[in-house]
């Protein structure tokens, strides 16, 4: 299962996305299934370290990795799974969470842009400046003027990372109400997880109709071939794991990375 063809899950310019079109369980023909998905897993993560060693050592390229979701869509889950085959050195992970007073004073993007990837690192970004357009849409704290006005700054900021050398991939997980259901249940369950719960998890659950919404406009109005949104059925972790890794790595691969020649004459080198 070396090779997918993730068309199917990626968000077409200039489209309307409507979340109900794409799978939370995976049943399309072509994408590993059961005991292929270790396999594949663990083969992506081989290939993954190899193209994140070569990027961290080029330094020509940058890549962003935005992951986006209701609660529980298991953000924190991927970043875990996929991540822990790779070097630590030159990728790093961002959470963004409710402004500080300060972030608040400067525009929406002004803490973004400071995580930003340079060239030859990976970063992930746990929820995003997309945020900026969903919560705060759902929430009426920022009409539908601004909302827009804030989709062409998006686009002109990820535009800018191209053009500096920075692939912006973008992610939704894609989870089922009901799946959600079973991931609050069993956080409720467990002491040990009891952190992770916020009253905003319960809240934004009796918002579910409106944070689609509000992702189905989102997604529709800043999916670009430079950097797409693509729907990641979420509700199976080890498959939303799988193809998360597989989607990144066709990422990193279409980059065509070369690994940098050496600064010296190594034939030179006589070792005692």
């Amino acid at each position: 299962m070396e090779h997918i063809d993730y068309t199917p899950w990626y968000i077409a310019p200039k489209t309307k996305c409507h979340l109900s079109d794409y799978e939370t369980e995976p049943t399309t023909k072509g994408l590993p299934t059961g005991s292929e998905l270790d396999e594949h897993l663990a083969d992506m993560g081989d290939k993954l370290d190899k193209l994140q060693s070569t990027l961290h050592a080029a330094k020509t390229r940058g890549l962003l990795v935005v992951f986006q979701g209701m609660d529980t869509a298991g953000k924190d889950g991927v970043i875990r799974s996929v991540f822990s085959h790779v070097s630590p050195l030159g990728v790093r992970a961002e959470a963004f969470g409710v402004p500080t007073e300060l972030e608040s004073r400067h525009d929406f993007l002004w803490r973004i842009h400071a995580k930003a990837p340079a060239r030859g690192e990976m970063v992930i970004f746990n929820r995003s400046h997309y945020e900026d357009v969903l919560v705060t849409r759902v929430r009426g704290w920022i009409n539908e003027e601004t909302c827009q006005k804030r989709y062409d700054h998006i686009l002109h900021f990820e535009s800018l990372l191209q053009d500096a050398g920075i692939t912006v991939l973008k992610c939704y997980l894609h989870i089922s109400k009901s799946e959600q259901k079973k991931r609050l249940q069993a956080r409720l369950d467990d002491p040990r997880k009891h952190w992770k719960l916020q009253p905003s998890d319960f809240e934004d659950r009796e918002l579910w109709p409106q944070f689609t919404q509000a992702y189905e406009e989102a997604l529709s109005a800043t999916s670009t071939p430079e950097s797409p949104w693509y729907v990641v059925p979420a509700d199976s972790k080890p498959y939303r794991d799988s193809f998360v890794a597989g989607l990144i790595v066709q990422t990193l691969d279409n980059m065509k990375l070369k690994t940098p020649k050496p600064t010296f004459d190594l034939s030179k080198v006589k070792l005692s």
